[in-house]
């Protein structure tokens, strides 16, 4: 049997769990503070889901009439990628579900990204995965990572949660809320993929002739003069093929290449994305999934005669799983009604999207006033652990509002507040709960954000 080394040990001031967008979010906005930040990521890569699950395009940075809502740290990811050919920047939503869209290249997103942390000074960890916290007095001392080197421990004052299934929350016994109220069942998962060859310009035609066969709010009297970005619809070759799966549309993003798209149409049902055996049959059926598509789409699908697949992510996209449960739980109420808090630290502008846990269709609903809803920062905090915050999919919310602070855009607005957050609890010498507002949204605002 060989010897065990004995765990080796480093001090931060502000420990990141997940590499995602709200992750990468967080590590910039507290590495640029001038603390000390790590940055744990599981994968060899950051970008999280919108990388390691394809989710594409960024929807949306915008309210429905235009006004753009998240600005800071993630429309500087943006302009990067603009720079570096690796998006056009905010493009018209042709699905027209919201207003813009913003398509990007996911390996140069994964570049940038990288260059942008190590810009900030951040510690970055890939090839790590947390699966042990110590906790005293309801506060986190450490984490443990395992990786291929063996095991290693990291100690701060404040740890951030952009797992995007709560994972650091759950391990260090913060209270959790998973799915929706009674049955907790989440929104299925997806498992995403693109197809190369497609004939875009067939696509569009078909859509013109035929406009009944789309979502109701396409904005046909734009398409002669806007690309198409996306496409929701086909309803009647869907049904008229009678796929397996349950749903009642085809929906797919276009590029980043030009006769590329990213299909957003295997739907995964009643499985748990914190559960290993769950997680490892939801990753075979949506491969399954997959080629049912492919194959319904070049065979029936004006547009996809000559298409083939090109890639399929390499891990299934997760909608919904766990979420803290904070000093404050964002309401449908709250998003429909585009309330507004004192204590703001992100707004958005996506509306209410929840795929039916287990039914076919998609249940929408449309933010009123100017289009907007606050996220507070007690949404942020957690409420039994005094030194954790969460960022992206895990923040506080119910399982409907969660259906709208689940997107990318939000997840970086969210990740950006956490880490400045962080940053200045570790200087102030303050539990997260402790901050006053007044100094993290004046720093915001400082940095660009929108609030």
């Amino acid at each position: 049997m060989r010897e065990q080394k004995s765990m080796k040990k480093e001090e931060a001031d502000v420990v990141i769990v997940g590499g995602g967008p709200a992750g990468i979010a967080a590590a910039i906005a507290a590495g640029r503070q001038g603390i000390r930040t790590v940055l744990v990521e599981r994968y060899g890569f950051v970008g999280g889901m919108s990388t390691a699950a394809m989710v594409y395009p960024w929807m949306t940075f915008h309210t429905e009439r235009g006004e753009q809502v998240i600005k800071g740290i993630a429309q500087e990811i943006v302009e990067r990628l603009q720079a570096r050919g690796g998006s056009p920047g905010h493009l018209r939503d042709t699905v027209g579900f919201v207003h813009t869209v913003t398509p990007y290249h996911p390996a140069i997103f994964q570049v940038v990204a990288a260059e942008m942390l190590q810009e900030a000074g951040v510690r970055l960890l890939l090839h790590s995965f947390v699966d042990e916290v110590f906790v005293v007095d309801d506060m986190v001392k450490a984490v443990r990572v395992t990786n291929k080197s063996g095991r290693k421990e990291f100690q701060a004052n404040v740890f951030v949660d952009a797992s995007g299934d709560a994972d650091l929350a759950y391990l260090a016994g913060a209270s959790v809320a998973k799915g929706r109220d009674g049955d907790h069942q989440s929104q299925p998962m997806t498992m995403k993929f693109r197809m190369r060859g497609v004939d875009l310009g067939r696509v569009k035609q078909y859509m013109l002739e035929h406009p009944e066969d789309f979502y109701v709010k396409t904005p046909f009297a734009e398409l002669d003069s806007i690309p198409l970005t996306g496409v929701s619809g086909f309803y009647s070759q869907w049904k008229k093929a009678g796929v397996p799966i349950n749903r009642d549309q085809v929906l797919f993003f276009t590029g980043p290449a030009e006769d590329e798209v990213l299909i957003n149409c295997t739907r995964v049902q009643g499985l748990d994305a914190t559960d290993a055996e769950d997680l490892t049959s939801a990753e075979q059926e949506g491969r399954k999934q997959v080629l049912m598509i492919a194959e319904f789409l070049q065979r029936d699908v004006p547009g996809f005669e000559r298409a083939s697949i090109s890639a399929v992510a390499p891990q299934i996209g997760i909608r919904e799983s766990r979420r803290i449960i904070g000093h404050y739980a964002l309401t449908k109420a709250d998003v429909v009604a585009g309330r507004k808090f004192d204590d703001v630290i992100a707004r958005s502008g996506y509306p209410i999207d929840i795929h039916d846990p287990s039914g076919q269709g998609v249940v929408a609903a449309f933010i009123e006033g100017d289009g907007a809803y606050d996220i507070p920062y007690r949404c942020l905090i957690s409420r039994n652990i005094r030194n954790l915050l969460a960022a992206g999919r895990c923040i506080s919310t119910t399982h409907e509002a969660h259906a709208t602070t689940r997107l990318t855009p939000s997840c970086m607005a969210t990740g950006e507040a956490a880490g400045i957050a962080a940053a200045l609890t570790v200087k102030m010498k303050l539990d997260p709960v402790e901050l006053p507002i007044e100094l993290l949204q004046a720093e915001l605002r400082h940095n660009g954000a929108a609030i």
